[in-house]
């Protein structure tokens, strides 16, 4: 009996983490992406853009597998995920990108897994456990370095910072809010219905996106396409899958992994050899997350 209930804890921990790969790899190229499509496209009409193609691919794959709408209890979770973090922090994060170098909207943005770890303890009941903290602090010490490293000579406003520090209390907020959601409803739905509600309060942004199309070249606007398929659609479902497994806290220290892996994607797509201090900062990234991801050591208990 015990060692089938370990196995099963296992299994799921282990597909949690794999779920949590793929979210980490898609969101990384994402900034990629986004990179490659931004000077066509306004901060509004990007996140409508991406949100439409993920909510109506979303849409498709819930009616074929007869999902259904969620239950009462998952709606606070779902709207306020929905508004804050599929609406408010993209439009934010791609507005203040615009007024500030890099470097400085990922170190700013990267406040957003700590204010994760802080809400979680709180408002979950997760507590904090010392190796989530340390790897937390390790991480977020990386990525200050791969901030500064990138950081060049770009300007940087203080409505630009201020926009992506409240990108990372949207983002932190909306992951909060999921968590509780998706003890009620599935991933595919808590995914679904919140990328709806972001998308709906992207509409404003329509007009602008219409525009934008006209004149953007194909290539820019199948990154938007694929910006909507991949970290939108897919990522979002693989978040939300690993994080109905785990603590919100755990998910959060995870994220600190992207910087890692677009240093990566970078260097092999855009040829972009990153520095000696890049790849420092990259490396201190991923000793924080294995050391944020340790489960504590068992006490040995004496044989009697």
């Amino acid at each position: 009996m015990t060692t089938s209930s370990t196995s099963e804890r296992s299994g799921t921990d282990r597909r949690a983490l794999l779920a949590a790969a793929v979210t980490v790899l898609l969101w990384a190229s994402a900034f990629v992406s986004i990179r490659a499509s931004a000077e066509h496209f306004t901060p509004g009409a990007l996140a409508l853009g991406r949100l439409l193609t993920g909510s109506v691919v979303l849409a498709l794959l819930l009616v074929m597998q007869r999902g259904g709408v969620p239950p009462r209890q998952a709606w606070p979770g779902i709207l306020g995920s929905g508004l804050l973090w599929f609406g408010v922090y993209m439009v934010v994060l791609n507005w203040g990108e615009q007024l500030v170098d890099a470097g400085t909207a990922a170190m700013v943005v990267n406040i957003g897994p700590v204010l994760i770890a802080l809400l979680g303890g709180w408002f979950l009941k997760e507590g904090f456990p010392p190796l989530l903290l340390a790897g937390m602090t390790v991480s977020f010490v990386g990525a200050v370095i791969v901030g500064f490293s990138t950081s060049g000579n770009g300007s940087s406003s203080v409505g630009g910072l201020l926009l992506c520090l409240l990108a990372a209390v949207a983002y932190a907020s909306g992951v909060v809010l999921q968590k509780p959601a998706l003890n009620h409803a599935t991933p595919l739905q808590v995914t679904t219905f919140g990328c709806v509600i972001g998308t709906v309060l992207c509409l404003p942004f329509g007009g602008q996106l219409v525009s934008d199309l006209s004149r953007a070249p194909a290539s820019a606007t199948l990154n938007v396409v694929y910006l909507g398929l991949f970290p939108t659609a897919l990522a979002f479902t693989t978040w939300a899958y690993a994080l109905s497994r785990t603590t919100a806290g755990k998910m959060g220290a995870t994220t600190y992994a992207v910087p890692a892996v677009v240093i990566l994607i970078s260097w092999l797509a855009l040829d972009e050899v990153p520095g000696w201090l890049t790849l420092l900062g990259g490396a201190v990234c991923l000793s924080g997350v294995a050391v944020s991801r340790r489960r504590p050591a068992r006490p040995v208990v004496p044989k009697g």
